[in-house]
């Protein structure tokens, strides 16, 4: 980059799609610690694997439809779609060779230390051979379905990563034939081997359990060769939001999600050359996206493998969610509410107060209406089940539900019908837009007229990845938050103009002007020398407008800290453009989830939560929403809470000035874990409350 005289140097950005493999290289780093338990290791490698099958199935799958269609406009770091392409295949050939090189030079020896091994078939004693002669006898034969391809047979429409086997036979001229068998989805992916020694426990794959008794599917036709490959399809939705019934339009559009063009197939590195061509010929697929791997095939087994039951002392122990400190003692939560805002940090502190809320407004006769806005939720959903009796109660009962959140749109269109058919009004958002925000309104008839109650978060209403994901929540009955609920939802499910918030930041309309107007505001207080500084935690940045703007306050001398868990595409620490940046990326046991935004504000610090990452797709085509947080205890809670992270020396990364990540220097530093840090203060808070409430009477806030 050239500097002209005394310029500041002009915005650089990083590559998007670069920097998220660089992400989950820090992914496959938490794999690759040999101070960890070794199952807890195979939990990472194969978050690694499900990541990348996401990532191919809509990112890369999108350049190269890019590609295909000669689109030459070149994204915010300067690199058009086929360079983009290029670049991508030599870092996931090379991550992907990393992988493996942890799974069998690292994993396998550790996993045979703890007493387990895991078998291809040569070394299986006569009583394991026996035992799986009758378990294909008994449950794999009946299942199986050999697949000829000839003239009269095509190929197959192969499901989207489903683990397939191709086998080469002798034809009856000598020509060579081909079969596929589907390794079948629904049985477990491995089976534990009686007849071990020395207290040894022996597994083995299914796919190796096929391939040993191949033969008794094909009795006519010698076997030449067999290899095990996998297709990943294209996987990103096209929908027409002006179709006349969107639910049907998405249903049509899941389907041919099953169907999309394969942009990756993944083979064994010892695959005959014939079965290669053929394979390459009928997938129709690039040699860039042809990944040979060492095997085996389809690492996101290593998630089931790593749960195995009895091996608890090879796992980290889990974070088992505490009684959150703010609703210890209580028995009403509207009671508590109206006493003041409160505030819960999951999956530290149990999710379950927001289920009781949900079920307490349903069953008071008081509560007049809810209504939620719904992105993702679990597959067996106590907040479904208390909003369906809601509505069975006759309370007005209003859902948004997010028909287009990526890959959760089956089971949304699922819960959606369920919810209509309790009677329940369900609305799928405003066209063009993903209604990304997470927000709760009940109305109550109380003495002195109506109050509104409301729950916003930054994550979603999920009881089951509230377990696993960081996030924060606020349950308040501000009359303010109270009046900018009701317009918002008024907004989703009508015709309203978007009005003018009193304490909401509301996208698309205004928050991406919001948050540049604040980063502005702190680049005018370091000119004016007052106090000034922001510090930010995403889980993306790439918003090359927000970007800008943090460039400028850098270059005003603005202190900017960012905690961002996922994609950059912002610099850090380069000269005369971003010296005053950090970014720090922290991947641990959870995943780090909450968005939280501090600006210092001339010395009277504002903090934000909300749904919304630094990303266009955020704050350009989606409904999101931020929020002040403006309780003093709450707000030094947070303020608390991103020092704690930016202290963080064992599960955080930071940022070079050529995009790299290296650890935190811990040389002289106390060891920080943030995360476990986090757990120990969400026990103590609510020891302390246990404390402070004994003695009291039953149902009071101890707070008055």
């Amino acid at each position: 980059m050239i500097k002209k005289d005394n310029a500041p140097l002009q915005p650089v950005f990083t590559n998007r799609e670069l920097s998220w493999m660089d992400f989950n290289g820090r992914v496959l780093e938490e794999a690759n610690k040999k101070e960890s338990p070794v199952l807890e290791r195979m939990k990472f490698l194969s978050i690694t694997a499900s990541n990348l099958d996401e990532f191919y199935m809509v990112r890369v799958a999108g350049l190269q439809e890019q590609v295909l269609s000669k689109y030459k406009a070149p994204d915010i770091s300067g690199m058009l779609p086929a360079e983009q392409l290029k670049a991508l295949s030599e870092k996931i050939h090379g991550f992907c060779e990393q992988q493996y090189a942890c799974f069998h030079r690292s994993i396998l020896p550790e996993l045979h230390r703890a007493g387990i091994e895991l078998l291809s078939g040569s070394e299986l004693s006569g009583r394991q051979q026996q035992y799986l002669d009758d378990y294909f006898d008994r449950v794999l034969f009946p299942v199986l379905t050999p697949l000829a391809v000839d003239r009269s047979r095509p190929f197959p429409l192969l499901a989207n990563k489903s683990l397939n086997i191709a086998v080469r036979l002798l034809g009856e001229e000598g020509e060579p034939d081909f079969a596929v068998v589907q390794v079948p989805s629904i049985l477990s992916r491995f089976l534990e081997l009686p007849g071990c020694e020395d207290g040894m426990h022996a597994f083995i794959l299914l796919e190796n359990v096929i391939m040993l008794q191949m033969h008794k599917l094909f009795e006519l036709h010698p076997i030449k060769a067999m290899s095990p490959f996998r297709v990943t399809r294209d996987s990103d939705l096209s929908i027409d939001e002006e179709a006349e019934d969107l639910l049907s339009e998405i249903q049509k559009s899941i389907k041919e999600r099953k169907r999309g063009r394969p942009a990756r197939l993944e083979l064994l590195q010892n695959c005959d050359r014939e079965t290669m061509e053929f394979l390459t010929d009928m997938l129709d697929v690039q040699p860039c996206d042809i990944y040979e791997v060492p095997g085996p095939l389809d690492l996101t087994f290593c998630m089931k493998f790593s749960m195995l039951p009895g091996y608890d002392k090879l796992r980290v122990p889990p974070i088992v969610p505490v009684e959150p400190a703010d609703f210890y003692g209580c028995t009403d939560m509207f009671s508590w509410i109206r006493q003041k805002d409160r505030m819960v940090h999951h999956p530290y502190e149990s999710f379950n107060c927001v289920v009781d809320f949900v079920r307490q407004a349903a069953n008071d006769p008081e509560v007049l209406a809810i209504k939620q806005t719904l992105y993702r939720v679990s597959g067996n959903s106590p907040i479904i089940a208390a909003l369906i009796r809601a509505a069975e109660n006759g309370k007005q009962v209003t859902v948004l539900v997010e028909l287009k959140a990526r890959f959760d749109e089956e089971n949304n269109i699922h819960w959606a019908k369920k919810l209509e058919e309790a009677g329940c009004h369900v609305i799928y958002g405003l066209s063009g837009l993903k209604t990304h925000c997470k927000i709760l309104l009940v109305v109550r008839r109380e003495e002195d007229g109506i109050r509104r109650y409301v729950h916003m978060s930054t994550g979603n209403y999920n009881d089951s990845t509230a377990r696993l994901y960081t996030d924060i929540g606020l349950f308040t009955c501000n009359d303010y938050f109270g009046e900018d609920a009701s317009s918002l939802f008024n907004v989703l499910t009508g015709y309203s103009r978007p009005p003018e918030y009193n304490k909401m930041i509301v996208a698309p309309d205004g928050m991406k002007k919001t948050f540049c107007r604040l980063i502005d505001q702190e680049l005018e207080n370091a000119q004016k020398g007052l106090p000034c500084g922001i510090t930010a935690k995403v889980n993306s940045l790439v918003d090359p407008v927000i970007i800008e703007h943090l460039y400028a306050a850098s270059q005003a001398g603005v202190p900017i800290r960012l905690i961002v868990r996922g994609i950059c595409c912002l610099k850090a620490g380069i000269a005369g453009l971003s010296e005053n940046i950090t970014v720090i990326s922290i991947v641990g046991q959870l995943l780090e989830h909450s968005r939280i935004f501090r600006f210092e504000n001339g010395g009277a610090p504002k903090i934000f939560l909300g749904s919304a990452d630094w990303m266009p797709r955020n704050l350009d085509r989606r409904v999101e929403l931020v929020f002040p947080v403006e309780d003093p205890d709450l707000r030094q809670r947070l303020f608390d809470t991103l020092d704690l992270m930016l202290s963080d020396t064992t599960n955080a990364r930071i940022q070079l000035p050529d995009s790299s990540y290296t650890a935190v220097a811990k040389r002289g530093r106390k060891a920080v874990n943030s995360q476990a840090e986090f757990y120990k203060r969400a026990k103590s808070r609510l020891k302390a409350a246990e404390k402070q409430n004994s003695g009291l009477p039953s149902g009071s806030d101890p707070n008055q």
